[in-house]
């Protein structure tokens, strides 16, 4: 297998004013119709493919049952991943982390994190210890036999890799719904496609982003792979040394679709009192979802807007 590179690239990152939080990127997913009834993700498993995780983050400690190291940081230890670029660590905190601060609420809050580090302080990484990370996140199991039920991916290669595909379609199989970003190199232009794989691949949940006041960002990649949008523009989230970052790009908008997946799948299981599989998440989540009004190849089904409704 030749050892093409991945990376991740927030395209904005910014200091953290004291009082902000993403209370406005939740809102505008609807995401307290599931928290007013009690579902913020307990009994879920999260799989974050990134650059690891500061795992002493007063947010995130609680949260993190496991995880690996894929790079050759810290001597390859395979048990070690710490984060040294903050990448994976800002993702992490919008899927899932704690209010112990008080600074910081997340999608799914009572989840839990397996963390998977392919990618390096730089951000890079190699295809071959991204496959070997999607791998062991679908044999990985807990201590009660827990298994990851949600993947997420933000990071990115041009290249269309039979062996990642391979991958993915392996976890797919195997219940899994796996959440990409779509890229960031997109220009503004409708007219233009930009194809970023994973999350190019039919099988993936495709990820593009919006501020705010639901606007499409000029960053987003856009393509006729496009699944589903959400907020993904000066998005606060943990970093690195127990600090808060505001960053943007679609790897801030997979982790929000990421924890609601996961708020989707508790909801659900406890109504219908059984595991539902991935096809059927994977409808369910496209029925919460509200146009914008921008061209397929821009939004695909539309914004994430969440219902408990089935």
């Amino acid at each position: 297998m030749e050892n093409h590179s991945i990376k991740a690239i927030p395209v904005f990152e910014g200091t953290y004013p004291l009082n902000q939080t993403n209370n406005k990127a939740l809102e505008i997913i609807n995401v307290k119709s599931y928290w007013d009834q009690g579902i913020k993700g307990k009994g879920i498993t999260i799989a974050i493919l990134d650059s690891g995780c500061d795992d002493e983050h007063l947010n995130l400690a609680t949260r993190i049952t496991d995880g690996a190291n894929f790079t050759e940081e810290d001597e390859g230890d395979f048990k070690r991943y710490h984060d040294y670029n903050g990448h994976g660590t800002h993702v992490a905190g919008i899927a899932c982390s704690n209010n112990e601060t008080g600074r910081m609420t997340s999608v799914a809050p009572e989840a839990k994190l397996l963390v998977v580090k392919v990618l390096n302080k730089s951000g890079s990484g190699s295809i071959k210890n991204l496959i070997n990370g999607i791998y062991y996140a679908v044999n990985w199991r807990g201590k009660n036999n827990e298994r990851v039920r949600v993947m997420c991916l933000s990071l990115g290669t041009a290249e269309d890799n039979r062996q990642l595909y391979a991958a993915i379609k392996f976890a797919i199989s195997q219940g899994i719904v796996v959440v990409a970003a779509s890229g960031n190199q997109g220009t503004g232009n409708v007219e233009d496609v930009n194809l970023g794989y994973p999350g190019a691949y039919n099988e993936v949940i495709q990820v593009g982003a919006v501020d705010v006041d639901e606007k499409i960002a000029e960053f987003s990649n856009l393509n006729n792979q496009m699944d589903i949008l959400a907020p993904g523009v000066n998005i606060n989230s943990t970093y690195l040394d127990n600090s808060y970052r505001l960053m943007s790009g679609t790897s801030m908008a997979a982790p929000f679709v990421a924890g609601a997946v996961s708020l989707l799948i508790q909801d659900i299981e406890i109504k219908l009192q059984r595991t539902i599989s991935e096809t059927e998440i994977y409808a369910q989540l496209m029925k919460r979802t509200k146009s914008l009004g921008y061209p397929i190849n821009v939004e695909g089904n539309g914004l994430i807007y969440l219902s408990t409704r089935l």
